[in-house]
């Protein structure tokens, strides 16, 4: 006489059997929509540093970087009055992903104007040191540029 399982109508062998396809189908299917855990992850891009240097032509304006990060402002001298040129204020160095274009824009400040640059005006970012220079002068031709 055969003993069947109380568990399954065909006995305990089938019992098994039922379970180790229904384990295996499980996590066949598991397996076909898991996402494993690389996938989807990003391996964040390098950085480097871009820098707008404004030079000392005793004008006043701001460099900005579209994207933003850079917006970096020189307040104007007055020599005549023992006001030197001041350092620039605001962020004048930024870090973007290597590969980024920077598009950089010189805006004067009133009695000022842009004597030169940005130098250039836009960049790829590359790795290592990025500068950008500009210039700004008085309006009244006093600029140490010469």
């Amino acid at each position: 006489m055969t003993v069947r399982s109380a568990l399954h109508p065909f006995g305990a062998r089938a019992a098994r059997r039922a379970t180790v396809i229904t384990t295996a189908l499980v996590t066949a299917a598991a397996l076909g929509t898991a996402t494993p855990l690389a996938a989807g992850a990003t391996t964040p891009a390098p950085q480097a540093q871009v820098s707008a240097w404004v030079s000392d032509g005793w004008g006043g304006g701001t460099v900005t970087s579209q994207p933003a990060g850079i917006n970096c402002h020189q307040a104007a001298a007055d020599p005549w009055n023992g006001v030197g040129q001041e350092a620039p204020t605001g962020t004048c160095y930024a870090s973007f992903p290597v590969g980024t274009r920077v598009t950089f824009t010189a805006t004067a400040d009133p009695g000022s104007n842009v004597n030169s640059g940005p130098d250039p005006a836009s960049l790829t970012v590359q790795p290592g040191y990025n500068p950008v220079w500009t210039m700004f002068c008085p309006n009244d031709d006093l600029c140490s540029a010469g």
